[in-house]
């Protein structure tokens, strides 16, 4: 993939979250001209600040509610490919906030897509969303791209409402600008090192663990197409890269998941990663104040079919990767800077040998 980035422009919002902060530094490694645009750091500990990616890349600190700023950034930066990850992504958060949940998620999209109205330069957008914009029906068979969106919750909600804003305007504006290519990606429940976000299974267990504390499972059945964060990031990579150099699946979504039989509930999720860990322990205690599905599972066919991806690493080592990360972290045995390059360039590895095997 390297050659398709070194030395390009590449503009990714909400770089300052856990997807955003490993994507910003997967292609500063690879060369690219990053600029990374947040309104601020999304959880204590982070992993942009952990990762010292400020001083690698040119951050700017602006909110995607305000349309004048992210457009003059934009057009300053003259960005040859921009990932929108942007949003207020979690669920707690977004009940106890839903006017900016809404405003950030579905508008803050919205400015983004007026912004490449007014745009000359060719570029390559991929538009992130959710495998949550499904309206679920608890059905095993995954979600596929054209199965009908729409929940209940204010995050599930702004966010399918931002994924139609972006199949709107792809319909409406974008068919006929042949400088503008533009994806959709929904990816499913990503673990890794470096997360800290409140109310997620794997940092409350770390952070717990980490100081010999138990953990409280509020919904232990629920199942998720848990996936590596690498693995969900080289699929949007891999995406940029064939939208850029195949016009065919301009306009077009696609699902980042795993195989249904690496979908997991989340007791079996933290089993597998006590015997990573260690001595731990755990109480389940179910939490009714918001609502949280069950069981939510992606077809990815069409990104296997159309785009030759899918995931490199099982759920036993994705779980492996990821509890191996905050160990390190929290041992200070290593320069997590360096243990996180030595991680992509393990998977590099493992990517390289896996596709030509």
């Amino acid at each position: 993939m390297k050659k398709y980035f070194n030395n390009k422009k590449v503009l990714i919002t909400g770089h300052t979250g856990f997807k955003g902060s490993w994507l910003t530094l997967w292609l500063n490694h690879m060369g690219a001209n990053v600029m990374g645009v947040s309104s601020n750091t999304v959880s204590n500990p982070s992993n942009f600040e952990i990762l010292k990616l400020k001083n690698k890349i040119f951050d700017k600190k602006i909110d995607l509610r305000k349309y004048n700023k992210i457009s003059k950034q934009i057009f300053k930066f003259n960005p040859d490919y921009l990932f929108h990850l942007g949003a207020e992504a979690i669920v707690k958060r977004s009940y106890l906030n839903p006017k900016y949940t809404w405003e950030t998620n579905t508008l803050g999209t919205i400015n983004i897509l007026e912004t490449l109205k007014r745009y000359k330069k060719k570029i390559t957008v991929v538009i992130i969303t959710s495998d949550k914009v499904y309206q679920n029906l608890e059905i095993e068979r995954g979600y596929k791209e054209n199965d009908k969106l729409g929940s209940l919750d204010p995050y599930s909600a702004s966010k399918a409402s931002a994924d139609l804003a972006a199949q709107s305007y792809m319909n409406s504006y974008f068919k006929k600008k042949k400088n503008i290519k533009i994806a959709i990606a929904r990816a499913g429940n990503v673990i890794g090192g470096g997360d800290w976000a409140e109310g997620r299974l794997i940092p409350d267990c770390m952070k717990r663990w980490s100081k010999n504390k138990t953990v409280i499972l509020r919904n232990p059945k629920s199942t998720r197409p848990w996936q590596h964060v690498l693995d969900v990031l080289r699929g949007y990579l891999i995406l940029a890269i064939n939208l850029k150099n195949n016009k065919s699946i301009n306009g077009e979504i696609f699902n980042f998941g795993p195989k249904k039989k690496e979908n997991r509930d989340v007791v079996n999720i933290v089993k597998e990663m006590k015997t990573n860990w260690g001595k731990v322990s755990w109480i389940i205690k179910k939490n009714k104040s918001f609502f949280e599905s069950n069981l939510l599972q992606l077809d990815s066919t069409k990104a296997n079919k159309k785009l030759g991806w899918k995931c490199l690493l099982n759920l036993k080592d994705s779980v492996y990767y990821t509890t191996k990360w905050y160990k390190t972290y929290y041992n200070k045995s290593e320069n997590i800077f360096n243990f996180s390059i030595n991680q992509i360039k393990e998977y590099e590895k493992i990517s390289k040998y896996k596709i030509k095997k």
